[in-house]
């Protein structure tokens, strides 16, 4: 087990001065910076012969749907076929669950990295990849935070300089994510930044809601319209009504609905369930995903149109592994939010454990690392991650704390853990998840939602 000096050293003071606090401006000699190699596609064979596409950013999409950055109208080619982007020397291709696939060369690729010169062939279509001479700087903020959500790396940076832009409008955003990697923070930091701040912010997650349930919630219901509706109900849509509606984890929305939020999207009006009167709706729409709804469109359980309305701008989050360069200072942040005593976070700022912390894989990412350290500062200790979860003895028991609320910590700190090993071993499958531990689906959405894993 890691022992920590338990005193926040000259080490860990400069790391934190690398990453200022929240709201700082970073001076221009200080500002981190990302050049990317630019890289170039050629089409060379099939209906969209002769489109080329060479632009100062890191990654292209290829398919029908006129949303892509190549667009071909072919119909071997899927709506959203592939997806390119540059990787150093090579040029990264992924298949988004394309009816053809892929061949580089006569291979079948599915995702993998091809060198310069690569032509690629997918249905009655071929193009080639070629890496370009110059580079391109990625535009980034001056700024370390946005509403809630904190970073000074040039991933963080980049990711504000677009909000900057995003919450000034009332354009609908698609906000993409790994579990954990703060899509609900961004969304509601969008929306107070935006001329609706003072607006109501709601949050629907369709991953927690029944699929008969869901309609009743996003528009409401009237007295009598079903059974069990002994009145009338708000929903979401006129909830929000003059600020902003975010619905979470979308891509769990079930088929059939999809129609119905499409039609609410494009009118802004609602109908209640049970009701012939239409009720416009002054709101603005985030939504975010942990899928790649691309390759939901292909495999047709996301309707096309309803994926064209909702990115209309999209937004990518980074995972915890890409911008380890913020641990400092976000667990000097977080260490604050949970309302960490001045020794303990002496305890978890130690610069040799922040340095642990840093080389995790964090499949839970933000979410995860913030239940670890809620679990340190609960057993007091610098608690090695992936390591044994039960804490030495003497570190572990408070006799000053009741008996019951020694347990519930004990036990909060077992389901925290218990849950999120499981969300990594089903590959954030939360229907395979509940098989394998032979719970009911319900009540481990409702575990998952009550350790913030959901």
């Amino acid at each position: 087990m890691w022992q920590p000096t338990g005193a926040a050293d000259p080490r860990y003071l400069r790391a934190v001065a690398d990453a200022p606090a929240p709201g700082v401006t970073l001076p221009s000699s200080r500002q981190p910076r990302r050049e990317i190699q630019r890289f170039h596609v050629i089409v060379t064979a099939g209906p969209g012969k002769g489109q080329t596409w060479s632009e100062a950013e890191e990654r292209c999409s290829i398919g029908s749907h006129p949303s892509n950055d190549i667009v071909i109208e072919d119909p071997t080619v899927s709506r959203f076929h592939c997806e390119l982007a540059i990787a150093g020397d090579h040029v990264g291709v992924r298949d988004l669950g394309s009816r053809n696939g892929i061949t580089a060369n006569g291979v079948r690729i599915a995702d993998g990295a091809v060198p310069a010169g690569t032509t690629l062939a997918f249905g009655h279509s071929e193009l080639r990849v070629e890496i370009d001479q110059g580079r391109a700087e990625v535009r980034a903020s001056d700024r370390t935070s946005f509403g809630r959500i904190v970073g000074a790396s040039a991933q963080m940076r980049e990711l504000f300089s677009q909000l900057e832009k995003v919450a000034a409008t009332d354009v609908t955003v698609l906000i993409e994510g790994e579990t954990g990697t703060g899509k609900e923070g961004v969304a509601e930091s969008i929306h107070d930044a935006s001329a609706r701040a003072k607006g109501p912010f709601v949050v629907i997650d369709c991953s927690a809601i029944p699929a008969n349930l869901l309609e009743a919630e996003l528009f409401g219901h009237e007295a009598g319209a079903f059974t069990g509706a002994t009145g009338r109900r708000i929903g979401a849509f006129e909830e929000a009504s003059g600020g902003t509606l975010f619905l979470d984890e979308v891509g769990e929305l079930p088929l059939d609905l999809q129609p119905k939020l499409l039609r609410a999207l494009e009118s802004r009006e609602i109908r209640r369930i049970g009701s012939r009167t239409k009720i416009a709706c002054d709101l603005r729409f985030l939504s975010a995903t942990n899928r790649d709804l691309r390759t939901e469109v292909n495999k047709s359980t996301f309707r096309q149109d309803l994926y064209y309305r909702l990115a209309v701008v999209k937004l990518a989050l980074p995972p915890l592994r890409e911008r380890a360069g913020d641990m400092p200072h976000l667990v000097h942040h977080l260490l604050q939010r949970i309302g960490a005593s001045a020794v303990t976070t002496a305890k978890l700022t130690d610069p040799a454990f922040v340095d642990l912390l840093a080389a995790a894989r964090w499949p839970g990412n933000v979410r995860e690392l913030r239940n670890h350290l809620e679990q340190c500062v609960v057993f007091g200790e610098a608690r090695v991650p992936g390591g044994e979860a039960a804490p030495d003895r003497e570190t572990a028991v408070d006799p000053s704390v009741p008996y019951e609320i020694a347990r519930r910590r004990a036990i909060d700190a077992f389901e925290r853990s218990y849950a999120a090993a499981l969300l990594e071993r089903s590959g954030d499958n939360v229907a395979q998840a509940a098989r394998d531990a032979g719970l009911n689906r319900a009540y481990l959405h409702q575990l998952l939602r009550r350790h913030g894993l959901r």
